[in-house]
């Protein structure tokens, strides 16, 4: 599979990674045998880049991906993490000592002393524009705990805040054809500035793969329940922040326009590959098959400028305006 560059760190990753927040928590059961075999399916197909973070699963996600590299040391992956979920969201808990006792955890959850890449969470807002921030990340660096450091981010104007700052490697933001916004100034920025762009829930929660209708029931453990309006942490987590019953009916809109040979979550994830700036784009899977089936998307040929135009404008008439005035 292609690879593309995070310049300011030097790394690289394959071009469609793998999120593994569903091999922890928040979509069901997914126990440890079907895990590995996510991890498994998703290396064999050429993915070189594993997202977690340490509050999947409470560490269990982190566990996982340390067992499987445990039994493939033939393997070289680049794996990311995440910090600053386990306690309050205020800007005072973002600080050096908490840094690094977070980051102990999470190196003792992925068996490693240094870790490839280190995101911030999602914090609040402020967080991005305090230099004591930042210092404390670039003290991680310098003490081999990280090698490199991110972050991940709500909305596009964290993100550009994000940017601007020199030692910052990547920048995780929402991004499919259901959030466009970053199209606009983020990934010009950091095409500019050198910073790598990952694209996480690329298929809007699976709405892009065009199975599911208004009927639909997931589990009560699945965010898709308990999280369509925000109650548990930011609703465009959560179908990228798009009401269930719009997108239901712009998916299957979206699924009429996947050309022939290519599934409506590949198309989404070729959609997303093909947009200058991106490096990788993080689709989950729960099963084998998924794995392979989206890392299959690398492969496809470029799409039909017909194609992606419609899917503009499919954008623009169904979903936009629910999403662009609050990310």
């Amino acid at each position: 599979m292609d690879e593309r560059a995070f310049r300011r760190s030097g790394q690289w990753a394959s071009v469609v990674g793998l999120g593994t927040w569903q091999l922890g928590a928040d979509w069901g059961d997914v126990d440890d045998k079907q895990a590995l075999a996510v991890l498994e399916a998703a290396a064999e197909s050429g993915v070189t880049f594993f997202d977690t973070a340490d509050v999947y699963g409470d560490g269990r996600s982190e566990e996982t991906i340390a067992s499987f590299l445990r039994g493939r040391p033939d393997l070289h992956v680049l794996v990311a993490t995440k910090m600053g979920r386990r306690v309050d969201q205020i800007p005072a808990n973002y600080v050096l000592d908490n840094f690094r006792a977070w980051n102990d955890r999470s190196r003792r959850n992925l068996g490693t002393d240094r870790i490839d890449l280190v995101q911030l969470h999602c914090p609040p807002t402020p967080v991005y524009s305090h230099d004591a921030v930042f210092d404390a990340l670039d003290t991680l660096v310098e003490e081999e705990r990280i090698a490199a450091y991110g972050v991940s981010v709500e909305t596009c104007a964290e993100a550009l805040t994000a940017i601007a700052r020199p030692h910052v490697a990547s920048v995780q933001i929402i991004l499919n054809p259901f959030r466009m916004k970053p199209l606009y100034e983020v990934l010009p920025a950091a095409r500019e500035a050198g910073v790598g762009i990952i694209a996480r829930v690329p298929l809007a929660s699976g709405l892009l793969s065009g199975k599911y209708t208004k009927d639909t029931v997931f589990a009560a453990d699945d965010h898709r329940t308990y999280n369509r309006h925000g109650e548990a942490f930011d609703q465009g987590e959560t179908f990228s922040g798009v009401d269930y019953a719009t997108g239901v009916e712009a998916a299957a809109e979206f699924a009429a326009l996947a050309p022939e040979g290519c599934t409506p979550a590949q198309l989404a994830l070729r959609w997303i590959i093909e947009q200058p700036g991106v490096t990788t784009v993080i689709p989950g899977a729960r099963t084998p098959e998924q794995a392979r089936a989206n890392a299959a998307a690398a492969k496809l040929p470029p799409l039909p400028e017909d194609t992606s135009t419609a899917v503009r404008a499919l954008y623009d008439r169904r979903v936009r305006d629910q999403v662009e005035q609050r990310w």
